[in-house]
């Protein structure tokens, strides 16, 4: 039936408890920047990925990032991407707008 649905346009594509696309599962803020963790379902799996994001001089900057890590669970996905947002600001900061 959820064939039928997505088909349809019933449904979002998405298992239960999963957020919609497109929609991040988590946000943080750290130093300054919002860390979203967007984890995809590839493969039977979730794909690590992610936005950063910061506002500069009145300017919305976005750094996606999609990392080959893959996990069976989708909180252990929303986990890394927030990890690996925090590493990208930590180790570049603003230098990864440019």
């Amino acid at each position: 039936m959820s064939f039928l649905k997505r088909l349809f346009g019933g449904g979002d594509g998405g298992d239960a408890g999963e957020p919609k696309s497109g929609a991040p599962a988590k946000q943080i803020e750290h130093k300054g920047f919002l860390i979203s963790a967007t984890p995809y379902k590839a493969d039977g799996q979730y794909q690590t990925c992610g936005v950063v994001s910061k506002e500069i001089d009145g300017v919305l900057k976005e750094h996606k990032f999609i990392r080959a890590d893959r996990f069976a669970g989708l909180d252990d996905a929303v986990d890394i991407s927030i990890k690996k947002g925090m590493q990208l600001v930590d180790e570049q900061g603003e230098k990864m707008f440019g």
